[in-house]
């Protein structure tokens, strides 16, 4: 089963995410995809490591092509963030660059066919109402095709407001 989770920043769509998870049968992967710049990046994934655990969640980090990705078990994974990874591929020197749209969504076909219960964890995008400097512009195209690409294979999508959850899809 494929979920998609979205919402805005703060909005308790990674809490929901991992509800979602610690409902779901064992064993469970937490796929990190938070690029590591520095110390305090470090810091920051060591915590977060730590929780996990605690929550009988093994980590996998994949900054960049999921469609490398060889999981070491099924069972059910939280994929944390789209985000993280539509602009790692945009913007590394080795990730999909201009390809990044069909990169992620066919790795995030690749990674459904080897789990049980595939939970995606993406940002909101197009909410603010603002014009953005720079690149900003191409890397919230790039999310928001992934973000729908991914909601039409979805089994369920849900979106999360101020920690309240309304499916839009199954669910």
């Amino acid at each position: 089963m494929l979920t998609l989770v979205i919402g805005g920043s703060a909005s308790g769509k990674s809490a929901f995410a991992e509800s979602l998870c610690l409902q779901s049968p064992l064993p469970r992967t937490y796929l990190a995809t938070m690029q590591v710049w520095d110390a305090e990046c470090a810091a920051r994934v060591a915590r977060h490591r730590a929780m996990r655990a605690q929550k009988q969640f093994d980590t996998v980090e994949c900054p960049l092509h999921l469609d490398r990705l060889i999981l070491p078990r099924r069972g059910t994974v939280l994929l944390e963030d789209l985000g993280n990874l539509t602009a790692n591929e945009l913007y590394a020197p080795d990730g999909a660059g201009e390809k990044t749209a069909d990169a992620v969504v066919n790795g995030l076909a690749k990674l459904a066919a080897q789990c049980d219960n595939l939970i995606v964890v993406s940002n909101e995008v197009f909410r603010g109402g603002a014009d953005y400097a720079g690149d900003t512009d191409r890397y919230l195209l790039t999310l928001a095709q992934i973000n729908n690409a991914t909601a039409t294979r979805a089994d369920a999508v849900v979106r999360v407001v101020c920690g309240i959850p309304r499916y839009y899809k199954g669910g």
